[in-house]
C-alpha cells in the first residue's frame, strides 16, 4: 500500500519549478526530458509536448530501469 501511496503523492506534485534536463546530444526527434523529485523521484516527459502526459517514478522504480538499461533488458535481439 506504501507504493500506492507514494505513486499518488508523486502525481499531486507541482511541476512548474522543476528544471527539465536531457541528453546533451540528443535531437529533437529522439528527446525525453526528466526532472528530479524529492525522494530520488523522476519525472519523464516528452518535450514536444510540454504540457502533455508527464510520467513520474518513485526512486525505486526508477533505480530498477536504469539497473535494466545498464544491464541490457531493454537491448534488441540482435537480428532486428
Amino acid at each position: 500500500m506504501a507504493h500506492v501511496t507514494a505513486k499518488a503523492e508523486l502525481y499531486e506534485l507541482d511541476l512548474s519549478d522543476v528544471t527539465w534536463l536531457s541528453a546533451p546530444d540528443s535531437t529533437p526527434n529522439d528527446r525525453l526530458e526528466i526532472a528530479k523529485l524529492p525522494g530520488g523521484a523522476v519525472a519523464l516527459r516528452n518535450p514536444a509536448d510540454p504540457n502533455g502526459t508527464v510520467l513520474r517514478y518513485t526512486a525505486a522504480e526508477w533505480e530498477a530501469f536504469t539497473l535494466g538499461v545498464r544491464d541490457g533488458e531493454f537491448d534488441l535481439p540482435s537480428d532486428t
